[in-house]
């Protein structure tokens, strides 16, 4: 039986990290999704001997885990269009190898999902480290009273200044300061979320999915942004608060973002 979504994992160089990763996936309360993990790691990834426990763990609880291998690297544009092509479920996670989740998020996403009927949900990721660096100046917040509607959003929008909301640990001072649960779950307005995004897998492919990885060169950054920014556009996307989605501040793998797609491509 085909699974709800499919939770795919772009993986570079991080062993420990993606351990923890798929370790937070073992543990979530929805349990109809299967795993792909697409790796471009220098020395096989799947060598590790955490990365195969916590394979192994998710198996042995139900969910499938294809372990895939994508070289040689042609970028991160080109990599999500390589897992997008392997998803053959209503919806897609796109999961970061350095987030891990609390175990509501899963099932949570698919509810507001199934709620709107939009382009994609995302929680942002927070920053544990910042816990204290509290940042009222940037914690505004627009929910959404009604329904989540399409927007356009591009940098030259003021709505673009949304994405500090997603600094540091700002998501987690705003729920704190609303008194959320994930049983009090709201949506908010977003210019992009990072590293934990879902996806209805048609309206994704509808709107290019990540094709343009063709019209970039390898040292990229913004693939994800981008990609958001046209569902959005025709579909609405929106985020959700409270965030069970942590990062674990692992050091970037992308060293070079001197060219930014969402400022370089036509939305």
């Amino acid at each position: 039986m085909r699974e709800d979504i499919t939770v795919v994992i772009p993986s570079y160089n991080r062993p420990t990290a993606l351990a923890v990763t798929l370790t937070g996936l073992c543990f979530q309360q929805y349990r109809d999704f299967a795993v792909v993990i697409s790796d471009q790691s220098d020395l096989p990834v799947y060598r590790d001997a955490s990365v195969q426990t916590a394979i192994r763990l998710l198996e042995k609880k139900g969910p499938a885990v294809q372990q895939l291998t994508n070289l040689p690297r042609r970028g991160l544009a080109q990599q999500r269009q390589f897992l997008l092509d392997m998803v053959d479920s209503p919806y897609c996670l796109y999961l970061d190898d350095d987030v891990l989740l609390e175990s509501f998020v899963l099932g949570n996403m698919l509810w507001a999902h199934q709620e709107e009927e939009i382009g994609f949900v995302g929680q942002a990721v927070i920053g544990l480290s910042y816990r204290d660096d509290h940042r009222p100046w940037e914690q505004a917040i627009e929910l959404w009273q009604g329904r989540v509607e399409p927007e356009i959003v591009t940098p030259q929008h003021a709505s673009w200044q949304r994405y500090s909301l997603h600094n540091a640990a700002n998501i987690l001072h705003v729920q704190e300061k609303l008194k959320l649960t994930p049983d009090t779950q709201k949506k908010y307005k977003i210019a992009w979320v990072g590293g934990c995004v879902l996806y209805d897998t048609e309206k994704l492919r509808e709107t290019g999915g990540f094709e343009f990885w063709q019209e970039v060169p390898q040292e990229h950054a913004g693939e994800d942004v981008l990609a958001q920014l046209r569902v959005m556009k025709r579909y609405g996307g929106c985020g959700l608060i409270p965030s069970g989605a942590y990062h674990q501040e692992a050091p970037t793998t992308i060293v070079n973002r001197k060219f930014d797609i969402p400022k370089e491509l036509a939305l």
